[in-house]
């Protein structure tokens, strides 16, 4: 898995993505698969990552910015309810 996202990032002309960077993004997608809609999962790490893309454009770094998008969307994902 690692090889290939690192053949993907080459050929997108971008750097590999850092261990920490591939764990955050992985639990922002479980998390918003159990937690909102699993259809969702790959659309919400996509909309993180445009969001990250701009504000390193703006100057951010690229862990604040991702910490950014990891914050706003865990905040939108419903407490879970315990049946019991």
């Amino acid at each position: 898995m690692d090889e290939w996202m690192d053949n993907l990032a080459a050929a997108l002309g971008e750097e590999p993505m850092e261990p920490s960077e591939v764990g955050a993004v992985l639990k922002l997608a479980r998390d918003v698969a159990h937690g909102v809609e699993r259809r969702l999962a790959p659309l919400s790490t996509f909309m993180a990552g445009v969001h990250v893309g701009r504000r390193i454009a703006e100057g951010s770094p690229k862990e604040d910015a991702l910490a950014e998008a990891v914050a706003a969307a865990r905040a939108l994902i419903p407490a879970q309810v315990d049946p019991g």
